[in-house]
């Protein structure tokens, strides 16, 4: 990292409330003790900001560096990292390329993936490929964005839907989950590929399985969703510290079906299966809604959250404010810190600090994407980050098949 990404990084820490600073270095301090006493770090993710801000390419960093031990994500993660996380793409009016309406999104946009002929003939020798459209969609008129990959546009849209049939055959042959199976073959930039090679898990969560068109659905069949929630619950009982980063509907990943403390494991571990408990964890929470700050403050001074639920008294109204479910386990938990802010600024704070107080250089940093040094972060995970190669992934399962005989 140089000298002027180190003043980027100052300048974003600078920005922050003193609020928001005082818990950044709370979570770089505790992170920094649990590495240096051989302590697990696990993140759980969302896909969105966390693609379009280069985060999940940190994190991938993270995991090679031993930083970060287990990340729980969303399938369309999944999806734009078998794509290679951010392409760039030209939107064009459907109705110019003889597109059926009733197959376009909001807007009648079609898009087209503008890519090195390299990777385009490699998708040709896998699918039938329309080269007469892309060359109609390149000469018409259209804006050019980058935006999450494998997403929309065609055919690296396509193309990901096609592979996660087979990813998910490949998976019920090995056991394997889809996640593990596609971080085969994907780049070691992106979470799935890093976390194969590293042999860290990543995973997608219960909740966050509808996403990604066809690979949520065969990410979602591709084993029992029983071991899924046991996947989930293993990263998260063997980490003491477990950062949220722009995701919903947590609290089924938090305290899920096999959480006592704050969750409903109680049955669970009544019929003798194996359970976790969230007591003594650090749960941090990066979010932009206030609202959770302000349950988590009620909590502390005067245990709202925690009467409501022991009076099953519904907590928007108890506590005047709108409540979503994921606030009630995360408020109630003495560990949790909740750090109300902007992803895209607070997670390079936190890998820069952490990494250069354990003695680690960081080959890759994100930051903002409305920065220049964030623009030109983007455009570097287009360049470098390719997608997932299909051959490589083949001959990797068909490895794991010859040697499990």
């Amino acid at each position: 990292m140089n000298r002027f990404s180190k003043k980027i990084i100052e300048k974003l820490y600078e920005g922050l409330s003193d609020i928001t600073k005082e818990r950044v270095d709370s979570v770089i301090g505790l992170i920094i003790k649990a590495k240096e006493k051989g302590q697990k770090v696990s993140v759980v993710t969302g896909s969105g900001p966390n693609i379009h801000e280069g985060v999940t390419t940190l994190l991938a960093e993270l995991i090679h560096k031993d930083i970060i031990d287990g990340v729980i994500t969303s399938s369309a993660v999944i999806a734009h990292e078998m794509a290679g996380s951010l392409d760039r793409v030209k939107r064009i009016k459907g109705n110019l390329l003889d597109i059926p309406e009733d197959i376009l999104p909001k807007g009648s946009l079609f898009e087209i993936n503008l890519m090195d002929k390299a990777v385009l003939k490699k998708i040709i020798n896998e699918m039938i490929v329309e080269e007469t459209l892309i060359n109609r969609a390149q000469a018409l008129p259209g804006d050019v964005i980058i935006k999450a990959a494998g997403n929309m546009a065609y055919p690296m849209g396509l193309r990901t839907e096609k592979i996660a049939v087979e990813v998910e055959t490949l998976s019920r042959l090995t056991g394997k989950p889809f996640e593990y199976i596609a971080g085969l073959g994907a780049d070691p930039r992106t979470m799935i590929g890093a976390g194969t090679r590293k042999a860290v898990p990543v995973v997608v969560s219960v909740p966050q399985l509808i996403g990604g068109g066809m690979v949520g659905l065969a990410v979602g069949d591709s084993i029992s969703l029983k071991r899924r929630c046991e996947m989930v619950a293993e990263v998260l009982s063997q980490s003491s510290i477990i950062v949220e980063s722009g995701i919903a509907l947590s609290q089924e990943i938090h305290d899920g079906p096999f959480e006592t403390y704050t969750g409903h494991g109680i049955w669970s571990a009544w019929e003798g299966m194996n359970t976790y408990s969230l007591e003594n964890k650090v749960l941090v929470r990066i979010d932009l809604d206030s609202n959770l700050d302000k349950a988590w403050q009620m909590e502390r001074r005067g245990g709202e959250v925690q009467e409501s639920v022991d009076k099953g008294l519904p907590k928007t109204k108890t506590l005047h404010l709108p409540f979503r479910m994921e606030m009630s386990g995360f408020a109630r938990l003495d560990t949790s810190i909740p750090i109300v802010g902007d992803l895209g600024a607070i997670w390079p704070v936190i890998a820069h600090n952490v990494s250069k107080k354990l003695g680690i250089n960081l080959d890759f940093i994100s930051f903002p994407q409305e920065t220049e040094e964030g623009k030109k972060m983007r455009e570097w995970i287009v360049k470098n980050v390719k997608i997932l190669d299909r051959e490589v992934m083949r001959k990797k399962t068909k490895e794991i098949i010859k040697n499990s005989r």
